[in-house]
């Protein structure tokens, strides 16, 4: 175990809600800190429904790739706390270790003296601590929740502001309505600060666009301002600027080409960006755990039939569920295998709507439960509601056994294509089960 794990365990007790919007809190530790809010590298902040992991890991990759030193901050982990805090350094940023988290947790903790505060919170401002006193060329910060209200939306001056796709999630701390969403997300907008949004529906592009004309923000609009598609197999991205003719992206869908323009504009944007080579070689080298991860080693491929294709994916909504259905599709028109989805879900997300584009593409469903919260569906009950979506489902106790059932109804059949997915916590649970947590 982590010499952090008990001190972690103790601050989720500071607070009686996991999740409480509110910056007075936050602002109240930081101001008690010293406002080293204040004292950080120069912030490009990252707010969307999806494509901000992904978004922001392309950032990374092209700013490593020019030998930039960046900061990353994001959430929820998979395995570990520590992926959420990524430190800079030259040859490319780790994942914090151990010894230095337990440090400044201690810090942090010493400083707000059993005040109550949410565990993302604390989390957030023992990360800025760290960010704060080791330097780095930019750091990139994603919104936990929403983006208005967030922890991290405490950042005065950013280089720029970027949102990504917005769709229905959260919608008990964020609203029902896409608008309602879409306010919120504009929230880390800020006046005379760079905007970058992806592509968005036009309810959606409307309200950012109606916020960022209140509080002074120059918006870049994907779709209108800058444009990135496919053609041929490679990734075409054009603004104002002119047009790049770039390799196809590392990271599998063709939602990833929306996500890696998206990154390209914003570090246009934020006056960061290091040019042609090293956004190739970004591209190229990008890595994000548990979106669309394709599995090749492990005690996850002892449990599926010879040659079979295994992918992991965390997306929970129904515009997850869109993209990723699309990407199974992708690869259902190159190879034509029988598609297994093996899925676990939480009980405050909308699984009819994420499995409804999966109709027609599944060829079965086994439903497991999500050991890492206690927020997870039964697997009857996850398989009833896949049921709904016109899919046939059945419930099984554990991972394992899932897969197990997967190979018996693929048997004799060709290697099959199986996709882990429903949830980041029960993609955590697959990569540490298969021995394989991000690096």
């Amino acid at each position: 175990m982590d010499h952090s794990t008990p001190i972690l365990e103790r601050l989720l007790g500071l607070h009686p809600k996991e999740i409480d919007l509110s910056l007075g809190r936050m602002q109240r530790l930081l101001d008690a800190m010293g406002n080293l809010e204040r004292r950080l590298p120069p912030v490009i902040h990252v707010a969307g429904t999806n494509g901000k992991g992904s978004t922001t890991a392309f950032m990374r990759a092209i700013l490593e790739a020019s030998g930039k030193t960046v900061h990353v901050y994001t959430s929820p982990h998979l395995v570990r706390f520590h992926e959420r805090i990524r430190l800079g350094q030259e040859g490319g940023g780790k994942i914090i270790e151990d010894n230095v988290l337990c440090e400044a947790l201690r810090t942090v903790e010493q400083i707000n003296a059993g005040e109550p505060i949410t565990f993302f919170e604390i989390a957030t401002a023992v990360a800025m601590h760290l960010f704060s006193t080791h330097p780095a060329n930019v750091l990139l910060m994603e919104v936990g929740l929403g983006g208005r209200l967030d922890a991290t939306n405490v950042i005065e001056a950013p280089l720029a502001s970027v949102i990504t796709s917005v769709s229905l999630d959260h919608e008990r701390f964020l609203g029902n309505r896409i608008e309602e969403i879409a306010h919120e997300k504009a929230g880390i907008l800020k006046k005379g600060v760079p905007g970058v949004i992806s592509p968005q529906d036009d309810v959606v592009r409307a309200e950012i666009e109606r916020c960022a004309a209140r509080v002074g923000t120059p918006l870049k609009i994907g779709g209108q301002d800058w444009v990135a598609h496919e053609e041929h197999g490679r990734l075409v991205y054009q603004d104002e600027d002119g047009l790049l003719d770039l390799p196809k992206p590392r990271l599998v869908g063709h939602h990833q080409y929306t996500n890696a323009g998206t990154a390209i504009a914003t570090l246009r944007a934020a006056g960061v960006w290091p040019g042609t080579e090293a956004t190739e070689a970004g591209l190229l080298n990008v890595s994000w755990p548990a979106r669309m991860q394709r599995l090749r080693e492990g005690l996850i491929m002892d449990h599926v039939p010879a040659d079979s294709e295994v992918w992991l994916d965390g997306g929970h909504n129904p515009g997850a569920g869109a993209v990723v259905s699309a990407a199974m599709a992708e690869l259902r028109d190159k190879v034509d295998r029988p598609l297994y989805l093996v899925a676990g879900m939480l009980t405050t997300k909308d699984p009819v709507g994420f499995f409804r584009s999966f109709e027609g593409l599944a060829h079965y469903v086994v439903t497991v439960p999500i050991h890492a919260s206690q927020a997870g569906r039964t697997p009857k009950d996850l398989a009833d509601l896949a049921a709904q979506a016109w899919l046939i489902a059945e419930p099984k106790a554990d991972l394992l056994s899932a897969l197990d059932r997967v190979s018996e109804l693929a048997a004799g059949d060709i290697p099959p294509r199986i996709l882990l997915c429903g949830s980041l916590y029960l993609a955590g649970d697959v990569l540490a089960l298969n021995g394989t947590p991000p690096e």
